[in-house]
Order: C-alpha cells, then sequence, then structure tokens
C-alpha cells in the first residue's frame, strides 16, 4: 500500500493527477477511414449510374422476324439505339439546356432528385474526408454527425428518384419502342444494369450514417495501475 501511495505522490509531484498518465490520440479511425472509403465508392457509384444510359433495355430479337426492328436503351438522360448495320448512337433527351423535353414528367423528377441525391452525397464525402483529419473533439464530432444527416437525406432522395422513374414507363416514346408497357411493366423490355446499378448504391449507402457515428476518434484508454499491497 504504501508504495502505491509513494507512486500517487511522484505523479501528482511532476503535475499529473493522481494514477494518470497523458493518453495519446489515434492519428485516424479504422471505422473512420472505412467510412471515407466506402463513401468516395458509393459516390462513383451514383455518378457512373446516374449517366449510364442503360436504365431500360430491349434487346434484338434472336429470331430475326422484324428486320427493321433495333436495339434500344433508355437512361435519365440518354437515348442510345442501335440499327442492324450495328451502328450504335447516343443522344440526350432534348439536348443540353432543354430539360423539359424529357419524354416524361416523372424521368424529370427522377432526375433532379437522383442528380440531387448524387450531389448531396458527394459533399458528405468531403466532409467525411475532413472529419478524419481533424483532431479528436467537439468539432470532429459535430463535422461527422452532420455528413451522416446529409448521408441520410442523400439516401432518401435517391430513393425516391427510383421509385418515381419507373412511372415513365407509360410515356408515348417508350411504348414507341416497349409495346404493352405500363407504370412499373416494361413490356417488351427489361430493367438494364444501370438501375440496378443504382439500387444497389442506394441500399449500400443506407450504411454511411450508421458508420459516420462512430467514426470520431477516441482518446485510447489508460492501462490502470494494479494495486500493490
Amino acid at each position: 500500500m504504501h508504495s502505491l501511495l509513494e507512486l500517487q505522490e511522484k505523479a501528482g509531484g511532476v503535475g499529473l493527477p493522481a494514477g494518470s498518465f497523458p493518453q495519446p490520440q489515434r492519428m485516424f479511425s479504422c471505422v473512420g477511414c472505412f467510412w471515407v472509403l466506402l463513401s468516395a465508392c458509393l459516390v462513383a457509384i451514383c455518378s457512373f449510374s446516374f449517366l449510364s444510359p442503360a436504365w431500360i433495355v430491349k434487346d434484338r430479337p434472336q429470331h430475326r422476324l422484324q428486320p427493321a426492328e433495333e436495339e434500344v436503351s433508355f437512361g435519365l438522360l440518354w437515348h442510345c439505339s442501335e440499327t442492324l448495320e450495328h451502328m450504335y448512337s447516343c443522344y440526350t433527351f432534348g439536348g443540353l439546356g432543354k430539360f423539359n423535353e424529357i419524354p416524361s414528367s416523372s424521368w424529370q423528377t427522377s432526375a433532379v432528385l437522383c442528380s440531387g441525391g448524387c450531389a448531396l452525397l458527394a459533399l458528405s464525402s468531403l466532409l467525411a474526408i475532413v472529419a478524419i483529419f481533424l483532431p479528436s473533439g467537439l468539432c470532429e464530432r459535430r463535422v461527422c454527425t452532420l455528413a451522416g444527416y446529409m448521408q441520410t437525406a442523400a439516401v432518401f432522395i435517391m430513393a425516391s428518384g427510383l421509385l418515381v422513374y419507373p412511372f415513365g414507363l407509360n410515356s408515348a416514346t417508350v411504348k414507341k419502342y416497349c409495346e404493352n408497357s405500363s407504370i412499373y411493366y416494361a413490356g417488351d423490355c427489361q430493367i438494364g444494369w444501370g438501375y440496378m446499378l443504382a439500387i444497389v448504391g442506394v441500399m449500400l449507402s443506407v450504411f454511411l450514417p450508421f458508420f459516420a457515428k462512430y467514426a470520431p476518434k477516441e482518446h485510447i484508454s489508460p492501462t490502470p495501475i494494479p494495486t500493490i499491497l
């Protein structure tokens, strides 16, 4: 017991609380680094799927009974077609600066929601990068919390855009290529890889706010001093 009291007195003599030592800080948090990496990957997936022209696709039939039928694909902003001469061309709906010429109001709404969600996700990823370089403290926790809220909002916004998009299958432009198509039914067409990739990206983005909660760095717990009797 006397040995423990002497050790505490020496610690107090150098200006430290009894039974305590300086607590080193971790430069980076493992959860925070994974959070940043996942956020960056999902931003890339979101952007790539948003620009993809393969949300709704129609392959040329193999029986070739209709020689004039062409292979087509639709995206949020793109329409691509391939004729029998194997000429594949893509163009934006209405051209640049003519957003109102997108063939369906549902697709216009979906484009706004998906692009807004991607932008919000990209901004939150920048905040996540800033957060891992901040020292542990209140500022870091606030930045992580703000980024987490932004990522939660981005998930809801992009999910809403994906749910609204199939309503555009009832438009005259889509029915021209995809016969018998209607809301949430593609008719002769099918769901493309671009739309499926967007769904996977949104599903993975659900986990980002949870990682944001545990991303802040913490002090390493000191090793307790064993009691010497």
